[in-house]
Protein backbone atom coordinates (compact mmCIF):
# COMPACT_ATOMS: atom_id res chain seq x y z
CA UNK A 1 0.00 0.00 0.00
CA UNK A 2 1.34 3.55 -0.67
CA UNK A 3 2.01 5.89 1.72
CA UNK A 4 1.37 9.68 1.18
CA UNK A 5 3.03 12.15 3.56
CA UNK A 6 1.51 15.79 3.76
CA UNK A 7 2.70 18.84 5.95
CA UNK A 8 0.28 19.53 8.39
CA UNK A 9 -1.73 22.57 9.02
CA UNK A 10 -4.01 24.65 12.00
CA UNK A 11 -6.85 22.47 10.17
CA UNK A 12 -5.47 19.07 11.45
CA UNK A 13 -4.57 20.57 14.66
CA UNK A 14 -7.83 17.84 16.40
CA UNK A 15 -6.21 14.60 14.86
CA UNK A 16 -2.85 15.87 15.57
CA UNK A 17 -3.79 16.03 19.22
CA UNK A 18 -5.88 12.41 19.11
CA UNK A 19 -2.85 10.79 17.35
CA UNK A 20 -0.04 12.12 19.91
CA UNK A 21 -1.81 11.02 22.80
CA UNK A 22 -3.14 7.50 21.51
CA UNK A 23 0.77 6.76 19.85
CA UNK A 24 2.74 7.81 23.40
CA UNK A 25 0.06 6.27 25.44
CA UNK A 26 0.56 3.51 23.56
CA UNK A 27 4.40 3.37 23.36
CA UNK A 28 4.96 4.37 27.00
CA UNK A 29 2.16 3.35 29.23
CA UNK A 30 3.19 -0.02 30.17
CA UNK A 31 6.86 1.28 31.61
CA UNK A 32 4.95 4.53 34.00
CA UNK A 33 2.80 5.13 35.97
CA UNK A 34 -0.91 6.10 35.25
CA UNK A 35 -0.57 9.43 37.01
CA UNK A 36 2.84 10.59 35.47
CA UNK A 37 1.69 9.38 32.23
CA UNK A 38 -1.18 11.50 32.55
CA UNK A 39 0.40 14.49 33.89
CA UNK A 40 2.68 14.60 30.83
CA UNK A 41 -0.31 14.15 28.15
CA UNK A 42 -2.02 16.75 29.46
CA UNK A 43 0.97 19.31 29.38
CA UNK A 44 2.61 17.85 26.39
CA UNK A 45 -0.38 17.34 23.78
CA UNK A 46 -2.75 20.19 25.17
CA UNK A 47 -4.78 21.71 22.30
CA UNK A 48 -2.82 24.94 23.14
CA UNK A 49 0.44 23.94 23.07
CA UNK A 50 0.23 21.64 19.79
CA UNK A 51 -1.04 25.15 18.03
CA UNK A 52 1.63 26.65 19.00
CA UNK A 53 3.76 24.59 17.63
CA UNK A 54 2.02 24.06 14.55
CA UNK A 55 2.39 27.81 13.95
CA UNK A 56 6.25 28.14 14.78
CA UNK A 57 7.77 28.74 11.47
CA UNK A 58 10.97 26.65 12.88
CA UNK A 59 8.72 23.85 13.77
CA UNK A 60 7.24 21.16 10.90
CA UNK A 61 4.94 18.79 11.17
CA UNK A 62 3.74 15.84 8.66
CA UNK A 63 1.52 13.20 8.79
CA UNK A 64 2.01 9.86 7.25
CA UNK A 65 -0.86 8.16 5.57
CA UNK A 66 -1.06 4.20 4.69
CA UNK A 67 -4.38 4.23 2.15
CA UNK A 68 -6.88 6.92 3.51
CA UNK A 69 -5.74 6.10 6.95
CA UNK A 70 -3.49 8.60 9.26
CA UNK A 71 -0.99 6.01 10.29
CA UNK A 72 2.02 8.40 11.80
CA UNK A 73 3.12 11.95 11.54
CA UNK A 74 6.38 13.33 11.81
CA UNK A 75 7.87 16.88 13.98
CA UNK A 76 11.36 18.55 13.05
CA UNK A 77 12.55 21.50 14.33
CA UNK A 78 15.23 23.91 13.14
CA UNK A 79 16.97 26.74 14.80
CA UNK A 80 15.81 27.73 18.54
CA UNK A 81 12.84 25.11 17.85
CA UNK A 82 15.10 22.44 19.30
CA UNK A 83 14.65 21.16 22.41
CA UNK A 84 18.56 21.72 22.95
CA UNK A 85 20.57 24.22 21.73
CA UNK A 86 22.64 23.17 18.35
CA UNK A 87 24.45 24.21 15.84
CA UNK A 88 22.61 26.20 13.42
CA UNK A 89 23.64 23.74 10.67
CA UNK A 90 21.32 20.97 13.02
CA UNK A 91 18.19 19.53 12.57
CA UNK A 92 15.99 18.16 15.67
CA UNK A 93 13.60 15.04 14.93
CA UNK A 94 11.44 15.71 17.80
CA UNK A 95 8.61 12.78 16.78
CA UNK A 96 8.37 10.00 14.94
CA UNK A 97 5.04 8.40 15.72
CA UNK A 98 3.29 5.65 13.89
CA UNK A 99 0.52 3.86 15.26
CA UNK A 100 0.58 0.72 16.34
CA UNK A 101 -1.26 -1.01 14.03
CA UNK A 102 1.30 0.28 11.26
CA UNK A 103 4.24 -0.87 12.49
CA UNK A 104 6.71 -3.20 10.96
CA UNK A 105 5.38 -1.47 7.68
CA UNK A 106 8.24 0.72 6.46
CA UNK A 107 6.49 3.78 7.58
CA UNK A 108 9.32 4.98 9.94
CA UNK A 109 11.46 4.60 7.64
CA UNK A 110 9.60 6.76 5.28
CA UNK A 111 9.31 9.67 7.97
CA UNK A 112 12.84 9.38 8.98
CA UNK A 113 14.02 10.15 5.37
CA UNK A 114 11.42 12.85 4.84
CA UNK A 115 13.23 14.03 7.82
CA UNK A 116 16.99 13.59 6.19
CA UNK A 117 15.47 15.47 2.85
CA UNK A 118 13.86 18.27 4.68
CA UNK A 119 17.53 18.98 6.38
CA UNK A 120 19.21 18.55 3.11
CA UNK A 121 17.34 21.16 1.43
CA UNK A 122 17.26 23.00 4.37
CA UNK A 123 21.30 22.88 4.04
CA UNK A 124 21.83 21.45 7.47
CA UNK A 125 24.68 18.68 7.86
CA UNK A 126 23.24 17.42 11.14
CA UNK A 127 19.77 15.29 12.50
CA UNK A 128 19.37 14.76 16.09
CA UNK A 129 16.80 13.55 18.35
CA UNK A 130 16.09 12.73 21.83
CA UNK A 131 15.07 8.64 22.33
CA UNK A 132 14.53 7.49 26.11
CA UNK A 133 17.10 5.17 27.42
CA UNK A 134 14.61 2.21 27.87
CA UNK A 135 13.27 2.32 24.30
CA UNK A 136 15.41 -0.11 22.86
CA UNK A 137 13.50 -1.07 19.76
CA UNK A 138 13.81 3.11 18.67
CA UNK A 139 17.26 2.75 19.61
CA UNK A 140 18.05 0.10 17.73
CA UNK A 141 16.10 1.71 14.67
CA UNK A 142 18.22 5.11 14.82
CA UNK A 143 21.19 2.86 14.97
CA UNK A 144 20.33 0.98 11.96
CA UNK A 145 19.96 4.26 10.45
CA UNK A 146 23.74 5.45 11.34
CA UNK A 147 22.72 7.48 14.62
CA UNK A 148 25.40 7.17 17.19
CA UNK A 149 24.83 8.30 21.08
CA UNK A 150 26.37 12.04 21.51
CA UNK A 151 24.64 12.67 25.12
CA UNK A 152 21.98 12.21 27.70
CA UNK A 153 19.38 14.76 28.90
CA UNK A 154 16.79 15.11 31.37
CA UNK A 155 13.01 14.00 30.29
CA UNK A 156 10.26 14.24 32.57
CA UNK A 157 7.19 12.01 32.26
CA UNK A 158 5.01 14.00 35.46
CA UNK A 159 7.64 14.40 37.65
CA UNK A 160 9.26 11.41 37.15
CA UNK A 161 12.78 12.59 36.04
CA UNK A 162 14.00 10.11 32.94
CA UNK A 163 17.10 10.17 31.14
CA UNK A 164 16.89 10.19 27.07
CA UNK A 165 20.02 9.52 25.36
CA UNK A 166 20.84 12.12 22.72
CA UNK A 167 21.51 11.05 19.36
CA UNK A 168 22.77 12.22 15.99
CA UNK A 169 23.96 11.47 12.55
CA UNK A 170 26.01 13.50 10.45
CA UNK A 171 24.97 14.04 6.65
CA UNK A 172 27.82 14.97 4.76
Amino acid sequence: MTAIIQKCTAEDLQELQKISIETFTDTFQEQNSPEHLQAYLEKAYHLEKLEEELANPLSHFFFIYSGQELAGYLKINTGSAQTEEMDEDALEIERIYVRTKFHKHGLGKQLMQKAIDFALQSGKQKIWLGVWEENENAIGFYQKKGFVQIGTHSFFMGDDEQVDLIMAKNLS
